[in-house]
Parts: structure tokens; sequence; C-alpha cells
């Protein structure tokens, strides 16, 4: 295996050109080896799976977190902080695969976010699952989700990022339906594998253009990779059709592969029903793994989304990204309106939150979207954490209706739960969703194509405020509407979220136009302090106009739901000033069963013919050939018994009838032989004399 490792580095750091690079592969494996081991193990072992499962996970955070102050200690050296690791992995003649691995950035923020939040995951879960009868499983799957989650984030190479992108969705697949006597989660989990697959159809339709036209999957390699320049040019100038190049073409097939992983319409329809696994299952997908996928994806191929854009302008796959994604952050945030599940709400605001994160990848660049991605990672790990919490409380009530007044029941579950609900709405100045949330509305404030998106995505910020306050009004506060008396959680699920919590406030920090640190860093500029950030054109009306937008959010939900305990049978307070609009929402628009009528029905009509003609047409031709051969064989065999056995038993029973014959006259009597001589000599002296005569 040959192995080449590139670093930009001054020479006198050459002592640590390649130590974090060529150590990064440990991440990953670390998880994944230990989901290994437990996958040898008897399903009793539960003190030793979860050992294994959260030791595994700390180690990867040691080694992301030395790798982050590694890019760091280059960042504030004014050090372009790049190093990757390649190698060949295929060779057939002259062309060849590489296989490789990168730290920049991007991927040591990615890092410590994936193994910090999914190592609080995994502490939680030791509580959530502890009665679970197949524990030992459950951290199995667990490690390797991360573990292959890490392999995303490290890759160098569009390949590899595939191979581990395919594992995270095997590995969905066996959490959603972790509790496969379920049918709605067997169902869940088979609905997310097949739909996520139709993204990566595409993706890997991309994939196979770009290596064909690049000749290399790898990202960035001293110049030849396919996101730097060199390959860029040449795909800019190779035509795709339909006024795009090659470039604007594979990108728009790769953002196709992130749309399914992650929630973006028309391909959302599985996110909001993998919350039928375990509840630490949704808080890993709908934060710190599967979902950003998607956006960490794009975040890495954006040179080649940005490829010939011109200063200030956009591209038609970037202007694909941002209209989807402000369409699917306000389509999902109405359907939240109307859901009375505790943790379909939270999946719907993460499908809408994605949307946010999209677009703002697609008006204000990698910083913009990516920061929204990591403060959101926190606060709704928070909050779906939160919401396992309330379950186990509530002893597995999942209803809404049938909650209220937990806050005085459970307290602490309450008060991080609050703090989470504040960081998802973009509570003014004290949260990070607010700082994020609020790049965005300024990426798209001044985004030179349309206004509609930042209109879309205000709107959208109205309806989380909106949807939150109802839900924690439900449950939180009015009266108790339940059966069992609620309790507090235990102190390994509270402790993590208190954790998270800290975060989900802490996090706006590193984003506030005081000290910009996050798009300093990921953008490779110097992050000073000071407060002449905030007199950014038009940025103090922003804020001021998010501040409203919450508050407004929230007082409308607060209005109409707040202290109010109706009973479960009860319509929504909206079911019943408008009953229309509301059945549309609570159905989730009935996309599912307009895809029912197209798609499912087109294939299970398509299955019938395929039936029809495997059993009459196809299965008809295999008959006929059968018979066919049949009769030749009924052929042979009546040649073979009549004809050829036939003749060779009638010439033997010629020979054997010829042999008789002889057998008679050879006596062994010598008196015979002599008579028998005579009559031969006989008879030849008569046809001689015979023949004279002639």
């Amino acid at each position: 295996m040959q192995e080449e490792v590139t670093a930009a580095f001054h020479p006198q750091n050459q002592c640590l050109v390649g130590f974090a690079a060529r150590s990064l592969w440990l991440i990953p494996a670390v998880p994944i080896v230990a989901s290994g081991v437990m996958a040898l193990l008897r399903q009793p072992r539960r003190a030793l799976a979860a050992g294994l499962a959260i030791g595994s996970l700390s180690v990867s955070l040691i080694f992301s977190l030395m790798a982050f102050a590694h890019v760091v200690a280059g960042w504030m050296n004014s050090v372009a902080m790049r190093e990757t690791v390649s190698f060949t992995w295929i060779q057939v003649g002259a062309a060849h695969v590489d296989l490789g691995w990168v730290l920049d950035p991007l991927s040591a923020v990615m890092l410590v976010m994936v193994s910090f939040v999914g190592l609080l995951i995994f502490i939680y879960s030791v509580g959530y699952m502890a009665h679970d009868e197949n524990f030992t499983r459950f951290f199995c799957f667990l490690s390797l989700f991360a573990g292959a989650m890490l392999g995303v984030v490290i890759s160098n190479s569009l390949l590899l990022l595939f191979m581990c992108w395919e594992l995270v969705g095997l590995t969905s697949y066996l959490l959603i339906g972790f509790w496969y006597h379920k049918p709605s989660a067997a169902a869940a989990a088979k609905k997310a594998f097949m739909t996520t697959r139709v993204g990566d159809v595409f993706f890997l339709l991309g994939m196979v253009w770009l290596f064909a036209q690049t000749g290399t999957l790898l990202f960035y390699n001293g110049g030849a990779g396919s996101m730097e320049p060199l390959k860029l040019g040449a795909l800019l100038a190779s035509p795709a059709g339909l006024g795009l190049s090659a470039a604007g073409a594979i990108g728009l097939l790769i953002f196709a592969g992130a749309a399914g992983k992650s929630g973006q319409l028309p391909l959302h329809v599985w996110l909001p029903d993998a919350m039928e696994g375990p509840t630490p299952v949704s808080a890993l997908i709908h934060a710190a793994t599967m979902v950003a996928a998607g956006v960490y994806l794009i975040a890495r191929v954006y040179p080649l989304m940005q490829a010939g854009a011109l200063a200030g302008g956009t591209t038609t796959a970037l202007t694909v990204v941002t209209w989807v994604g402000a369409s699917t952050a306000v389509f999902a945030a109405l359907i939240a309106v109307a859901q009375n599940d505790i943790k379909r709400i939270l999946a719907y605001s993460t499908v809408s939150q994605l949307g946010y994160m999209m677009a703002g990848l697609g008006m204000g660049g990698v910083a913009v979207g990516m920061f929204h991605l990591i403060t959101h990672a926190f606060f709704k790990a928070l909050l779906f954490m939160g919401a396992g919490s309330v379950i186990h409380g509530c002893h597995e009530e999942q209803d809404v209706r049938r909650m209220g007044g937990l806050r005085s029941a459970m307290p602490l579950t309450f008060l991080t739960y609050a703090l989470g609900m504040l960081a998802l709405c973009g509570f003014p100045l004290l949260f990070s969703g607010f700082w994020s949330k609020d790049g965005i509305l300024e990426a798209a404030q001044h985004w030179s194509v349309a206004k509609g998106p930042f209109y879309m995505l205000v709107f959208g910020a109205v309806l989380t405020a909106f949807y939150m306050t109802r839900q924690v009004a439900y449950v939180f506060f009015g009266e108790w509407r339940g059966h069992k008396t609620a309790h507090e959680s235990p102190a390994v699920m509270t402790m993590p979220l208190a954790i998270l919590a800290f975060f989900a406030m802490a996090l706006g920090v590193i984003g506030t136009p005081a000290w910009p640190w996050f798009r300093a860093f990921l953008t490779d500029r110097a992050a000073g302090f000071g407060m002449a950030g905030f007199g950014e054109p038009g940025l103090l009306p922003l804020m001021g106009t998010s501040t409203l937008v919450v508050f407004l959010g929230l007082g409308l939900g607060w209005w109409i739901y707040g202290g109010k305990s109706p009973a479960p049978e009860e319509p929504d307070a909206l079911e019943q000033a408008a009953p229309l609009a509301w059945g549309w929402l609570h159905n989730k628009l009935y996309v599912d069963e307009l895809y029912g009528a197209t798609v499912i029905a087109f294939y299970g009509w398509w299955a019938r013919v395929a039936d029809w003609l495997d059993r009459r047409v196809w299965g008809g031709v295999v008959a006929g050939v059968a018979w066919l051969f049949r009769g030749w064989a009924q052929l042979n065999r009546l040649i073979d018994i009549h004809w050829v056995d036939g003749g060779f038993d009638k010439g033997c029973e010629e020979l054997a009838s010829g042999g008789g014959l002889l057998a008679r006259v050879q006596t062994g009597r010598v008196q015979t032989y002599l008579r028998l001589l005579a009559l031969a000599v006989v008879v030849l002296a008569a046809i001689l004399i015979w023949s004279s005569r002639g």
C-alpha cells in the first residue's frame, strides 16, 4: 500500500506533519472495533457492553480533541491547515482508485461534535435502556453507528465517504427497527432504508461521473484533487446539457443523496417515522449523526457546488439547495404545529431545521450552514433526550395531550427541556440558536437571487416558536392528565441533559458578531473581539426582526395553549378554530398518502405485471423449453433403447447362437473331427470336379 501524506505547514513544523492525519483513522476505528467485540458477547453482559461502548467513544473524543487542538494551533499561527493521507486501494493497469482521510477545520469541528454529543447519548442510554433484554445488541449497533459517522467525517475520498455513508444507512435501519416486534418500528426501518436509497442512487451516479471526468475521487491531493481548481476547471469546461456544466450536474446528483440523508423535500418522509426507534436512537439520528451527514456532505463538496459562481453570485446547484432548504423549513414546521406525539413534533422540527441548514449553505456558505448544524446538534439532542426522560417518567406515554403539569414532577427535565426549547426557537442573545439562525437569515436577506427564501425562513421561525410553545404548554404546564403518577428520571439520564443545556446556551458565544470565531476558523481568517461587528449594515434591524418573530411565536403559542388543561378527548384549540387546515396538517399534508397512491401504487402495479410476466410469459417460455428438452430426451431414450441397445442386443444374441452351434461341434473327440474332415474333403473334391467340367 502506497501512502502519501500532505500538509500545509511551515518547515519548522514538519515534526508535527502527519501525526494527527496518520492517527485520524483511529477515531472511527475504535468504536467500530468495540462494536465487533460486543457482537460476540452474550446478551446479559450489560456492564461490559456499556463499558466498551462508552469507553471506545471516550477514546474517540480524546483523539478528536487532540486533532482539533492540532488544527487550532495551525490556525492561530496563521497557517492554512489541511492534512491529508491517501493511499492506493485498487489498481488496474494505469488506472487506480485512492482512498484517504483529511484533517482540516471542517472535519475537526465535526469530529468533536459527533464524538461529544454521541458520548452523552451513550451515557444517557445506559439509564433509558436499562431494562431492555437486548441491551448488548443495542450498544453494539450504537457503536457501529457512531464509528460509521466518524468515518464519514474524516473521509478525503468520496468513495470512502460513500462506504461509511452506506454503513450509516445500515445501522440506522437496525436501530430504527430495533424493537422489531412493533410493526410500526419495522415499517419505519424499511421506509428509512428504502427512501434514503433513492437519494443514494443519484449520489452514486454523481460519484461515478465525477471519477470519469477527473480520474480521482480524492477531495484534496496536492492540487490534483477533485475539489481543487485544476479538476474543477475541467468540470466547468465540460457541458452536461440543459445549460449545466458537468460540475453543476454532478453537484445536483450529490445533493440528491444529501437530501435523502438529511430529510429534504421530497425525500423527507422517512425522518419523522424514525422516532419509532428507542429515544437515544432518535437523539443520535436527529442531532449528531445521520441527518447531519447530508449537510456535511454539501459542506465538504462546496467547492464543486460553488464552481463557476461569480463574485457574490451563485450557481444553479446552490440555488436549488437554497430553495429546497427554505421550502423544507416551512413545510415541516407547518406539519409540526398539528402533531400530538412528543417525539414526532421534534422529528418534524428536525426536518425544518435541516432545511435552515441547507438554505444557509446555499446562500451564506459553509460557515453559516455548519454553525447551525453544530448548535442544533446540542439543543436537538437535548430535546430528544428530554422527551425520552418525559416518556420514561410518564410510563412510556408519548401523547402530549395525556401529560401536563410535569414541571413540578420532573423539575430537572423541565428546566433543561425549557432551555433546549428556547435555543431551538432562537430566543434572543442568550441562546446559541439565536445566533446561528440569525446568520442564516442575514445571508438570506443579502441573497442576490430572490427574497423569497428570507420571508419563508422568517415564517418558519414564527412557526418554530409557536409549535414548541404548544408542546411545552401541553407537557409541563396545566394539570396532569395521565393515568399513572409521573416521576423524575435517574441521574444517568438527567446529567447529560444538564451538560447539553449548558452548551445549548454557551455555544452562541463563538458565533456572535462581537466574536465570530467559528466563521473565522472555518474560513481561515483571524477572529478578533469587538463590538464593531454589530455595526454591519442591516444587522441590528435584522436582530430586532428576529426577536419580534420569536416573541410573536411564543406569545401566540402561550395565548392559545398556556395554562390550559384540556381533556385528551377534547379537540385541539386550532382544530376547533380551523378544522380543515388542522386535518391537512395533522395528516402531514397527505404526502405519504400521495406517495402511496402514486409511487407505491405504481411499483405495486409493476410488481403484479412482473409477476404475470414471470408466471405467464417467462414461465411459459421456460415450460416450453423444458417440454422440448423432455421430448428430445424421450427421443434419445427411444433411439437408445430400441435402436442402439436393440441392435447391440440382437448382435449379441446372434453371436451367442453362433457360438452355441460351434460349441456343439467342438466335442473334443478325434473321430468326430476326422469324419468332418473327410466330409469336407469330399465336398471340396466335388466342387473341384464340378468346376473343371464347366
